[in-house]
């Protein structure tokens, strides 16, 4: 009987000629962030011309800056911080579901339970305990917070987001693990503009987890690739940026 293959064999062997393809923006002072939060302060404490051997930054943001992940008790008092969620979740399937051709002709489209049939039509079900990227488009609009925001003369943000019905389907009959998105919000703007974080009370409250504001998603094939997501292990962390990365062909 062969020996099994070591984990170096699978890597050489799974990942010959695969493509990374890094889903996150770079961080930095003014880009778009939820109105709540404070911009992003940065600080040289030391540096070359300063006559200093090294350079070092001191940083200071919310945890949700940039692309980042949103454990439980983001939302949920006493739910799983960000050093609560297993090593084991931060490499998983990726599911990337399309609704691109809806936001081009309306920028408050979400999905629905058609775009999920459509998807298994072409690719097969959907994998338990993968992670689902609602892929819109949207984030080719950053770092410009006025595209990114879209607001209408009555101050009222019209950008995609997901739907409740999509997000039931998906986290109570498929199983998934998380979701991303490329928004700031896990909510349409329609719905945010009125204080609405219903979607996103949802997801968290089932005890999972996601990344907001995702990049680089349309590059990807709908199915067959993998997600790679890590973050720093802050102590009862609400929140930290993230970096996430696709493993395709």
């Amino acid at each position: 009987m062969a020996a099994p293959l070591s984990l170096w064999e699978v890597y050489r062997a799974a990942f010959a000629g695969a493509i990374f393809t890094d889903l996150s923006h770079a961080f930095h002072p003014g880009q778009p962030r939820f109105s709540a939060f404070p911009d992003e302060e940065r600080q040289l404490v030391f540096d070359y011309p300063k006559g200093d051997a090294f350079q070092v930054h001191r940083y200071a943001f919310v945890g949700q800056w940039g692309t980042h992940v949103d454990p439980p008790v983001h939302f949920i008092e006493g739910g799983r911080a960000v050093d609560d969620l297993p090593v084991s979740d931060m490499l998983l399937p990726l599911v990337v579901l399309d609704i691109r051709e809806k936001v081009a002709a309306n920028p408050d489209a979400t999905p629905e339970p058609g775009d999920i049939t459509a998807w298994e039509e072409r690719n097969g079900p959907i994998p338990a305990g993968c992670f689902v990227a609602l892929r819109t488009g949207w984030s080719s609009r950053w770092p410009d917070n006025e595209r990114f925001y879209n607001r209408s003369a009555d101050g009222v943000s019209h950008c995609p987001g997901w739907s409740r019905a999509v997000l039931e389907e998906l986290f109570e009959k498929r199983g998934i693990a998380a979701i991303g998105h490329e928004q700031i919000d896990t909510d349409p703007g329609m719905a945010t503009s009125q204080g609405d974080f219903s979607l996103e009370h949802y997801v968290l409250s089932r005890d999972r987890w996601q990344v907001e504001l995702l990049a680089n998603l349309d590059g990807l094939p709908e199915a067959g690739a993998l997600i790679m997501a890590s973050w720093p292990k802050a102590k009862g962390g609400s929140g930290f940026p993230a970096r996430a990365v696709a493993i395709h062909r």
